[in-house]
């Protein structure tokens, strides 16, 4: 059974930083690229940032400069790190993974339940 588990979400102010992990079971992780997506209220679920093979990366231009993605394969896990956070950063933020390489939602097979970002103004 697959299970992602994400975790680190929390209240912060503006500029201030998060670093969000997401811990991974039930599947051969070196074989999947991991995405990280956002969902605001009212608004359809979008690509912040995926990595693959632990060094490919790719951003949302939302996320270019502030965001940053890594994950460590020993531990089954990828981390989203933000800076710079803006009110308009909050968010539900999930990760996925893929056997692809996309950044759409459909392209993800598995999908963690997700954790709220909020961001104070």
């Amino acid at each position: 059974q697959v299970q992602l588990v994400e975790s680190g979400g929390g209240l912060v102010q503006a500029g201030g930083s998060l670093r969000l992990s997401c811990a991974c079971s039930g599947l051969t992780f070196s074989r999947y690229a991991m995405g990280w997506f956002r969902q605001a209220p009212g608004k359809e679920r979008e690509f912040v940032a995926s990595i693959r093979w632990s060094s490919i990366t790719n951003y949302a231009d939302s996320a270019k400069g502030r965001f940053t993605i890594s994950s460590d394969i020993a531990k089954n896990t990828v981390f989203l790190q933000m800076n710079g956070l803006k009110p308009e950063d909050t968010a539900v933020y999930y990760c996925a993974a893929t056997l692809g390489r996309g950044t759409r939602t459909s392209e993800y097979d598995y999908w963690g339940q997700g954790t709220q970002v909020t961001v104070s103004s």
